[in-house]
């Protein structure tokens, strides 16, 4: 994940970085999984003359090679069989969940698992994050879909979901990269061995596999988000969804509140090594859980560049927020909230806000700046940073405003190594290597 490349990002800030208009956002769609459609099975879409030929057809509106893009490429494709490794099942051990590929807490997010009376005939669970997991279950839209006539809104009425749709892809793609109020990676499955989980919406959209083409068909059919929207998008978003998880888990039955939504490195570090340092913007001391503000601290930034004032004003909320936890937990939680609605607004306010040239500037900038300063020597924080430098400068480029240099992608792969292990990293190389991203 961390070894992105800035000429990865290039490619995917073209099929991004172009409309400004505002996103036609539509009503609230059910997430796939709770769906009440039938989900088909992967091998209802890998049909030669549909979307499981082995090149790409000349002459068509779209690839016809998805599934082979997915199949041997992606990451999603592979995600059942991960449970039925050594380390997957020493987990399900610790847990005491039986088999990981057979445990709903495993299968909900390494697999298409929906209810068994939503299963198909050819459906098959091992096929990990397939199709319908992402796409919504074919029942009603796979007729449609094929028959070459109807409109892409038509099979939307369906159930195909808008994937394309930046607010609804997030939704979607947080539900397993964070959690939603059905799933979520707690402490304790944390505590038993699994990976942490990180996520940055424009990133990751970027490095997914590409099985779609954006050209004037695509145009035509479907909203095509600006980069610096999907990302800002994605960080609202991640932030409600965090505050939603606080709010309504808090306290899980023992004294102690849900301590994966709080930063790791927080307590877990060394205690041979004194690494400790004050942040200005937590107004908090050493030895003291932090909750996770690198979403917080991303959209401080966005809003400093498009609103100063509010920027200023959430910048004055986040320090509330870390001062409360450490003195009064009514308040907390009440400053919680109101950063939780804060959150949901700024989804709507950036999705039809139009991001462009002098705004792309200001943000990088304003990145760059911020990210050399104490704020940024956790973890979680310099993590979103480079993300976030990394997408802006893609869009940068697509604009015309800067062509990527060795210098720039130098910088940027020292940063992405100074994050690479995450148990030892490296924020001396890393706060160096952002000094030289030069943007003048």
């Amino acid at each position: 994940m961390l070894k992105v490349k800035l000429n990865h990002l290039l490619i995917a800030a073209s099929l991004f970085v172009a409309t400004l208009s505002p996103l036609q956002l539509l009503a609230d769609t059910v997430l796939p999984q709770y769906s009440d459609d039938v989900h088909l099975g992967v091998t209802s879409c890998a049909g030669s003359t549909c979307h499981g030929a082995t090149s790409p057809w000349k002459g068509s509106t779209v690839l016809q090679n998805e599934y082979i893009t997915w199949d041997r490429y992606d990451p999603h494709s592979k995600a059942y069989s991960v449970l039925l490794n050594d380390v997957s099942k020493q987990m399900a051990k610790n847990l005491g969940i039986g088999k990981a590929h057979e445990a709903k807490i495993c299968l909900d997010c390494h697999a298409d698992n929906v209810a068994e009376k939503n299963r198909g005939r050819v459906f098959q669970i091992s096929d990990g994050v397939g199709c319908e997991a992402c796409h919504g279950g074919g029942e009603r839209w796979l007729g449609l879909h094929v028959s070459g006539v109807a409109s892409h809104q038509d099979n939307l009425d369906a159930g195909l979901y808008p994937t394309e749709d930046p607010v609804k892809r997030a939704e979607l793609c947080l539900s397993c990269h964070f959690g939603d109020d059905k799933k979520i990676v707690t402490h304790r499955i944390m505590g038993a061995g699994h990976p942490r989980l990180d996520f940055e919406l424009d990133t990751f959209t970027a490095t997914q596999p590409a099985h779609y083409e954006i050209d004037k068909d695509y145009y035509e059919r479907k909203i095509v988000s600006n980069g610096m929207q999907t990302w800002a998008i994605g960080q609202a978003l991640a932030l409600e969804k965090r505050f939603e998880a606080l709010l309504k888990m808090g306290e899980t039955g023992g004294i102690f509140p849900e301590l994966v939504l709080f930063d790791c490195q927080a307590c877990h570090h060394s205690l041979m090594t004194q690494k400790w340092q004050p942040r200005p913007g937590t107004g908090l001391g050493p030895g003291v859980i932090r909750f996770d503000d690198s979403n917080l601290l991303m959209l401080q930034i966005i809003l400093e560049s498009i609103d100063a004032a509010r920027g200023k004003a959430l910048q004055r909320k986040t320090l509330e927020l870390h001062k409360a936890s450490t003195t009064n937990s009514k308040e907390f939680y009440k400053m919680a909230q109101s950063l939780r609605d804060e959150a949901k607004e700024l989804v709507s306010v950036f999705s039809s806000y139009k991001f462009g040239k002098k705004d792309v500037e200001n943000l990088l900038r304003k990145l760059i700046k911020r990210t050399k300063e104490a704020e940024f020597f956790d973890y979680v924080g310099a993590e979103q940073a480079i993300m976030g430098i990394t997408s802006v400068l893609a869009a940068a480029d697509k604009m015309g405003l800067k062509k990527s240099t060795k210098q720039i992608q130098s910088s940027l792969d020292t940063a992405y190594q100074a994050l690479e292990n995450y148990d030892s990293w490296d924020y001396a190389k890393f706060k160096s290597a952002v000094e030289k991203i030069n943007f003048n």
